[in-house]
């Protein structure tokens, strides 16, 4: 009897790793230079503080950067299916600032973004649109045809939201960098704070799936 314990004491513990592995979700971000890290340090950034704070609320969870500074709805799209691979659990979203940036077409914009669900859900990815805000120099037609993308495709796809990524940041000079643009260490800390229950609703959602 005492050997046969011993056994599978032995069995139990070289199962326990993978075990532990197979309860692993892979998040991963797909954006721009507002959450790739532009001019932070490597530990400073979206993906890596929400990591950080993930495992500290108990998540056992990789989270990935795929942000491309620069990057417009357009870019994010034609890099989707190398960007997030068969193992990824779930995808935050969050692109568009450079569309409205440029003055690209909403419908433009809407139409990617649109392409990025809709593929994502097909393949039974949870998704977490972080949406974005026109700037108010484009004009209120602009604004009024790009404001409401992000919810009107949450709720076509049936996926996550979270209005406006840099909520709380923006235009807040103590939270951006000298170009008043991007957010600073600091300023990526409130936005982690702020979008963590939403993300922890984007684990839970695929950790059912």
């Amino acid at each position: 009897m005492n050997r046969l314990i011993a056994r599978l004491a032995v069995v139990v513990f070289f199962l326990l790793p993978a075990m532990a592995h197979s309860e692993d979700l892979k998040l991963v971000v797909l954006g721009d230079s507002l959450s790739a890290g532009y001019q932070l340090a490597p530990e400073e950034g979206f993906p890596e503080q929400l990591q950080k704070a993930l495992l500290a609320r108990g998540h056992s969870v990789e989270v990935v950067n795929a942000g491309v500074s620069g990057d417009t709805t357009s870019g994010g799209l034609s890099r989707l299916d190398w960007s997030v691979g068969a193992d990824v659990d779930a995808v935050i979203v969050e692109l568009g600032a450079n569309d409205a940036l440029r003055g690209i077409s909403p419908e433009i914009t809407r139409k990617n973004l649109e392409e990025i669900a809709r593929r994502l859900r097909e393949r039974d990815v949870e998704v977490l649109l972080a949406g974005m805000l026109a700037p108010r120099n484009l004009g209120p037609e602009y604004a009024e045809a790009f404001d409401p993308i992000y919810a009107d495709i949450a709720n076509t796809h049936d996926t996550l939201l979270y209005p406006f990524f840099l909520d709380g940041v923006a235009l807040d000079p103590d939270l951006n960098l000298a170009d008043g643009m991007h957010p600073n260490a600091d300023g990526v800390a409130v936005i982690v704070e702020n979008i963590l229950p939403k993300v922890e609703d984007l684990l839970a959602k695929a950790q059912s799936s």
